[in-house]
């Protein structure tokens, strides 16, 4: 399974400005860096949760469908399914019915449920024959977020802002303080 960004999101979970009075900077020198580390930030707590925080758009690539059914989409929560294509040798793919499927897309993790009768169509091409575009996100606008991970994010952007230096490979590196951790543990998707 291969997962693909098509388009990020438009705006990033916490402001410049909301980021710059949490670190209690007041001049416009930094600014460049503290926006880097804002979008850094996101991208590492999406990354260590499965989550998508702003409304984005992905595309998944399949083998073929389970025999349950059902395939657990990578990221959540899942907003909408735009598409879902069989892929043929020829590189020709075909749409299917999106009244075929039933999207569960605040599930941990969201799922994609193919409710047709018979067995759920197949491709013929031997790798990522079956394509699933999907938006993910909690919203469009950072309030959209739940405060608890904007918290995280502001949290994790000045323990980044406030710890530059370089970490050698092999050398002890700066551990994330544990109050992120917490504050992203409901968030987490749980393995058994």
């Amino acid at each position: 399974m291969t997962t693909t960004l098509l388009s990020g999101p438009t705006v990033e979970p916490v402001s410049l400005a909301e980021a710059k009075l949490h670190l209690r900077v007041d001049t416009n020198a930094e600014d460049t860096l503290i926006q880097s580390l804002i979008m850094a930030s996101r991208l590492h707590i999406e990354a260590a949760l499965d989550l998508a925080l702003i409304t984005q758009t992905w595309r998944e690539h399949r083998d073929a469908w389970p025999r349950s059914r059902t395939i657990n989409l990578q990221l959540r929560p899942v907003q909408s399914v735009t598409a879902v294509r069989i892929l043929t040798d020829d590189d020709e793919g075909h749409s299917l019915d999106p009244d075929a499927f039933i999207l569960d897309g605040a599930a941990n993790p969201a799922r994609l449920v193919w409710r047709g009768t018979g067995i759920a169509p197949a491709s013929n091409v031997a790798a990522n024959g079956i394509e699933i575009d999907f938006v993910a996100g909690f919203g469009d606008e950072p309030s959209d977020v739940p405060q608890p991970i904007r918290q995280a994010l502001l949290l994790l952007t000045a323990h980044w802002y406030e710890n530059r230096e370089p970490v050698e490979i092999g050398a002890a590196a700066i551990v994330i303080p544990g109050t992120i951790s917490e504050l992203l543990s409901p968030y987490r998707r749980r393995r058994l």
